[in-house]
């Protein structure tokens, strides 16, 4: 069992845990996953790994609360444990030789996005970071953001935080400013991702995505995360979770993960039934 040490709020649908497990922590590097499940009846599911530290043993993750698994998990407080937490999973953020980057985090995704951000900048590269939100009230890990960057640029949809656009809007401006970058890193909603690697393409700019599709057993055995990279089917638990943006099929993607739409939607409303909505429905 792996107990959780620390939970934080972080905006009313994101969540943020510390947890007990110094195996994970020992192997685990920007970029990487686990899987998890809350309880001895709960699904699988991946989460990239948001922090770690390797002396307390500890490895974080930060979840949004969108269905059942994450409904349950956000019930569990400090000092309760999480059944199963398996990983590291997938291959690390590839990040050696890099000297100027922009990262590019959407919603939730900047949870995925800052440890690469805090890497690049332990490494000694400079780290443009520009982070989107639906509106102030989503925003998190700003400041986090604004640490382990040189210019950290906050969009959201509406304006009312940062600058009124999208991450796409800021991206250009930065470009068009003329900063020359070695590569973008995108992490977020598959149809921002989707743009992004469009607006990359345009300037010949190489750009990194991190997948995170349906996933049950995270050693390929499955098949359900597969992907299809540069007209090849490939494995987002063993090939990725990062690929070259701009041979991804983002169209694919986004139709595969339209398929559970209704099932997720079913095991949500069973779980309101068994447990209530709670504050968090």
């Amino acid at each position: 069992m792996y107990k959780i040490l620390e939970k934080t709020s972080l905006n009313p649908t994101v969540s943020r845990m510390v947890i007990q497990a110094p195996r994970v922590a020992q192997k685990a590097q920007a970029g990487m996953f686990i899987i998890l499940r809350a309880d001895a009846d709960g699904e699988r599911i991946p989460l990239t790994i948001a922090d770690y530290d390797r002396d307390r043993g500890t490895v974080t993750i930060i979840y949004q609360i969108v269905g059942a698994t994450t409904r349950r998990l956000d019930r569990l407080g400090v000092g309760e444990c999480v059944c199963d937490f398996v990983g590291p999973l997938g291959r690390p953020t590839e990040l050696d030789g890099l000297k100027t980057v922009a990262v590019v985090g959407g919603g939730v995704g900047c949870a995925i996005a800052l440890p690469t951000a805090k890497r690049l900048h332990e490494l000694g590269a400079t780290v443009h970071s520009v982070i989107g939100f639906r509106n102030k009230d989503l925003v998190i890990l700003q400041d986090e953001f604004a640490a382990a960057s040189d210019v950290c640029e906050l969009v959201t949809d509406d304006g009312s935080a940062g600058k009124k656009g999208l991450v796409t809007d800021a991206l250009e401006a930065l470009i068009k400013a003329g900063n020359v970058y070695d590569e973008v890193i995108a992490i977020g909603p598959l149809v921002m991702m989707k743009f992004v690697c469009k607006l990359t393409e345009k300037y010949g700019i190489k750009t990194v995505v991190s997948m995170n599709p349906i996933m049950i057993d995270g050693t390929g055995m499955c098949g359900g995360c597969r992907l299809t990279v540069g007209g090849e089917m490939k494995f987002a638990c063993v090939d990725g979770p990062d690929f070259d943006g701009h041979k991804v099929d983002f169209d694919e993607a986004i139709e595969r993960g339209r398929m559970y739409a209704e099932f997720e939607k079913h095991a949500y409303e069973k779980d309101c039934n068994l447990f209530g909505k709670g504050d968090n429905a």
